[in-house]
């Protein structure tokens, strides 16, 4: 039997929130305005007030995480349409053990416990989906894979999120971290009529661009509350700048990885000569026929005696400016109706259009990236050179070849979800839900165009990182704003040339969804649950380019590099050293294109002038055409009891799921004339759990879980553009960077086992102190390896992909490669603590009652065994890719009844991107972040306020390095400015 003490704590608990599922919140929020406060003498009803706001939004989110089994954390929105943050990212990672990733300034991913967005799941309105954007390269690209972006969404069309941290039989599989729950509003929230809207205009300090924002809700229910509709939308536009320094990672200066090609002055000889060779460069080469300047130094001969092979330069060093221009609309409909009690039937439907623009203007060196048979100079003339620590950080080059290059990307996701849900009540003891939907995701981006002026032997060339190693001071040694000092290198001239690249890309994404659940109360404190869920999953990608990027045609007579190019200014604000150029010249594609009609996908018939575009014919595009199809089905059964043990309350699940997956994977290898290639697999998981929430004394919780769980392998992998899934081989045998790839579709998913036990003391009202440990034991895990092999050694390793009459001109069968692929390892334990203060000051004097605070700090350790080759005859310990060891959230605020604010902090700690790291790196990783945000809200009136909003508040950089333990160069450092928000909002 239910204890008396039990069944009060349970009232309580109703009394704060209109249902554990957090669906009805509104009926706490939108109702507050009529709630009554008891006499102060009728101490049996002061739990029953209603706190409102952003308290209010806290409150609820507390009784939500109190009432579930499992390990649960929610947010609400605070009122009508109105989420604490801008973006739903952000807003997630105030959460314990969330921590996010930000494209172009803005949220975009999540880390759950130090596991990436491949092992968390995402469901809306019951069911999983994907949302899938493009990002700058730096951030990985488009999303090819598993993961989440949450940038496609406006906050404004959701109204409550949960993050699922440990797993129940009746919650399907698929996570390794969490799986995160995503609620759109349905009219059954509200109590009748009820409209909403807000209004805003954005500034952005860096671009200094002004931006609207504004959402709209209206819902009603009709013929007595058996019938409801709702419709809300939301619309924002965006304009930022982002600035700053990037390397595109750094590399060996000579021998392995290396691609550039150095010369010493006369009489200096490099120690490593036979490495130079490999280069691209000799030391006879080196001795005759160019000119030596007369005023080297004796840095070089330093520099020369060192190690070389061990001495790491930036590949592409440059300075750009990235413009991006961003175009959201988000609608939500819903219709329900309750025919009779206990009878409920909904039907919703998500619709968001993502549209972007991102202009790339980079000022580069392109030497020091690619040998002469890429177009690059053979030999680069060292006048000067700066050792630290194994990079090459100060130096002055001559035979520099410096290129302007300009990308322009047009970007659209439109994600479509339409679902049904029939809830049944049978009888008083069995009950039913059937649901049905279907989820879209079209990333398309129809436009990727790069088009790059150059400038051949620049002498004097240098950079200096030893003033500040993220922002180097680079000097061309020429005017880089004068038009007549840049080339348009045509066909037939002099290498390097001048490039047009036209690389249209896209991916979509559908999942389709069946399920059914039945509920039968056995006793009054055994539910026994089953239920069978079956799920397809498809991902489609495609690519086109053209077959030679480097041949363009010659600038018709009356034309110049001044009438296809423009003028960048303005560059550089609270960024760059003095002595960095703030003004370059750059090419002007829209000029280019209407020159040249580069769009038409026809040859022209001018010399240089074929722009037609081709995708599984082209080597260098049918690697990003491939078609992933899964089918998913799962059956479970589960327990959920609520009884007492020695008088204290218990309640919990346990349960066991079923799931079979079917694969089937194609694509195109590159190499091989485009011949289809595919692949299937299969496999079985038996997955069972336990949650158990004991409360030993009032107003604590003593919680403990165990689960085996699984994630699917990764589809593709960003940061490579190599396929995990899809049997596909590519090889690049011309250069400047020699690469091949394996795919492996046999890849078994990840799987481990999970252990949560954790301790919540609610010890005042809206308060809570808790402290939760996990471990998880990952015993199946998938990772990249990427090793230099020569190429005598792929034939051996997979003879018909790799033949040896594919190696011919610069390749030979003792050119290094770097090879690519993806295979299960053991993996290793990850294990970490999570701890969470929240309380109102109402115990404090005045106006200081009015202040609260929320404080989470999460720590998260592992020890993941990454091979160190293709054979895993060695291995490398480190931690989980994209795992912050340390992470803490805190916000301090302030509410009464006319006036709210809040300010909140947001730190991660070094994370790791890329084990191993490219170009001889060990690694790839972020550097730390700490992001602060404010907002503030005046209420008017009951319906009107106005509120004010600030985010990045301290203009936090995007930092990411290569390197090892020991250096870690950068490659990015950018920043995006501060964007504040003003505005109102209504509600009705």
């Amino acid at each position: 039997m239910i204890s008396e003490r039990k069944a009060q704590m349970c009232a309580y608990r109703r009394g704060l929130v209109a249902g554990a599922s957090g669906l009805a919140i509104a009926l706490t929020l939108a109702g507050a305005a009529s709630a009554q406060t008891a006499p102060q003498d009728d101490v049996t009803e002061v739990d029953e007030i209603v706190v409102t706001g952003f308290r209010g939004s806290l409150n609820a989110a507390l009784s939500i995480k109190r009432n579930e089994a499992g390990v649960v954390d929610a947010i609400v929105a605070e009122d009508i349409a109105d989420f604490p943050d801008l973006n739903l990212a952000e807003s997630i990672q105030r959460i314990p053990g969330v921590s996010i990733d930000r494209d172009a300034g803005e949220g975009r991913s999540l880390t759950v416990r130090g596991l990436s967005s491949d092992f968390t799941r995402t469901r809306i309105n019951g069911m999983e989906a994907q949302a899938t954007t493009g990002g700058t390269d730096s951030s990985g690209g488009a999303n090819r894979g598993r993961g989440f972006d949450f940038n496609v969404f406006a906050a404004e069309l959701f109204n409550s999120i949960k993050v699922r941290k440990t797993a129940a039989a009746e919650t399907e599989e698929g996570s390794l971290g969490a799986t995160v729950d995503l609620q759109t509003t349905r009219p059954f929230d509200y109590d009748g009529f009820t409209m909403a809207g807000s209004l805003q205009a954005g500034y952005n300090d860096l671009s200094e661009s002004y931006d609207p924002r504004a959402a709209f809700l209206i819902s009603n229910t009709f013929a007595d509350g058996t019938f409801g509709a709702l419709i809300s939308a939301a619309y924002s536009q965006r304009s930022t700048f982002e600035e700053g320094f990037s390397s595109v990672r750094w590399a060996p200066a000579f021998g392995s990885g290396s691609s550039g090609g150095f010369c010493s002055p006369l009489g200096v000889t490099p120690q490593n000569a036979s490495n130079n060779t490999a280069a691209g460069s000799s030391a006879a080469n080196c001795a005759t026929g160019i000119p030596r300047p007369a005023n080297t130094t004796a840095n070089v001969s330093a520099y020369n005696t060192a190690n070389q092979n061990s001495v790491f330069i930036p590949r592409l060093p440059r300075y750009g400016r990235l413009t991006h221009e961003q175009e959201r609309l988000g609608v939500t409909a819903s219709l329900q109706a309750r025919p009779r009690e206990g009878t409920t039937f909904s039907f919703d439907v998500l619709y968001s259009k993502l549209d972007a623009t991102r202009q790339e203007d980079f000022l580069e060196s392109l030497s020091f990236s690619r040998n002469a048979a890429a177009g690059g100079q053979t030999q680069i003339i060292v006048r000067d050179a700066v050792v630290e620590n194994g990079a090459l950080v100060a130096g002055t080059f001559d035979n520099v070849d410096v290129r302007s290059e300009q990308r322009f990307d047009e970007l659209s996701t439109e994600f479509t979800q339409i679902s049904f849900t029939a809830e049944h009540e049978f009888n008083d003891r069995l009950s039913g839900r059937f649901f049905a939907g279907r989820a879209e995701s079209v990333f398309d981006n129809p436009v990727q165009t790069t088009v790059t002026l150059d400038r051949q032997n620049t002498q004097g060339y240098s950079w200096d990182f030893r003033g500040n190693p993220n922002t180097p001071v680079i000097d061309y040694g020429f005017d880089v704003a004068d038009p007549a000092n840049w080339s348009w290198r045509q066909i037939g001239t002099a290498t390097p040339r001048s490039e047009i690249r036209i690389r249209p890309n896209g991916v979509t994404t559908v999942f389709e969804t069946f399920s059914g659940d039945l509920a039968y109360d056995a006793t009054d404190w055994l539910t026994i649950r089953a239920g069978v869920n079956y799920k397809t999953f498809a991902s489609k990608s495609y690519e086109f380019r053209r077959a030679d990027e480097t041949v363009v045609p010659a600038l018709p007579a009356g034309s110049s590099v001044a009438s296809i190019s423009t003028l960048l200014t303005g560059y550089g604000n609270g960024l760059i050293p003095a002595g960095v150029d703030t003004s370059w010249v750059v090419p002007d594609l829209n000029a280019v294109a209407a020159l040249f009609n580069i769009y038409c996908n026809c040859d022209t018939g001018l010399p240089g002038g074929d722009f037609r575009l081709a995708s599984i014919t082209n080597g260098n595009a049918r690697g990003g055409n491939r078609n992933v199809e899964e089918e998913d089905l799962a059956y479970y059964i589960q327990a959920d009891f609520e009884t007492d043990i020695l008088g204290m309350p218990l309640r919990g699940n346990v349960g066991v799921r079923q799931v079979n997956t079917q694969l089937l994977a194609e694509g195109f290898s590159s190499i091989g004339g485009g011949t289809p290639v595919s692949g299937t697999n299969e496999y079985d998981d038996t997955l069972p759990s336990l949650n158990l929430a004991l409360e030993p004394i009032e107003d604590v919780v003593v919680r403990f879980g165990a689960a085996k769980v699984m994630a699917r392998p990764q589809i593709n992998n960003g940061l490579s553009g190599a396929n995990y899934l899809v049997p596909t081989t590519s090889l690049n045998a011309t250069g400047p960077n020699f690469t091949a790839t394996i795919g492996n579709v046999l890849l078994e998913p990840f799987r481990a086992t999970t252990y949560d036990f954790g301790v919540e003391w609610y010890f005042a009202p809206e308060s809570l102190l808790s402290f939760a440990y996990f471990y998880k034991d990952i015993d199946t895990y998938i990772q990249i390896i990427r090793q230099a092999l020569p190429y005598s050694d792929l034939t051996a390793l997979n003879p018909s992909a790799f033949a040896p009459g594919l190696c011919t001109g610069v390749c030979s069968p003792s050119t290094e490669f770097q090879l690519t692929s993806a295979i299960n390892t053991d993996g290793g334990p990850l294990k970490g603590f999570e701890i969470s203060y929240q309380q109102p000051f109402t115990f404090l004097p005045g106006p200081l009652e009015n202040l609260g605070v929320i404080l989470n700090y999460t720590h998260v350790e592992s020890e993941i065994d990454y091979c160190n080759g293709v054979t895993c005859t060695t291995f490398i310990t480190e931690d989980l890719v994209a795992l912050s060891p340390t992470a803490y959230n805190g916000t301090l605020y302030y509410e009464d009844d006319r006036f709210s604010a809040r300010i909140s902090a947001s730190y991660r700690e070094s994370y790791l991107q890329n084990i191993p790291g490219r170009n001889g790196n060990a690694l790839e990783g972020k550097q730390e972040t700490l992001n602060w945000d404010m907002a503030a809200t005046l209420n008017l009136t009951d319906q009107i306020s106005l509120t004010f909003e600030g985010l990045n508040l301290t203009d936090e950089e995007n930092h990411q390095f290569v390197g090892d333990d020991s250096r870690q160069s950068t490659s990015v450092f950018h920043h995006t400015g501060r964007q504040f928000y003003v505005g109102a909002r209504y509600r009705y």
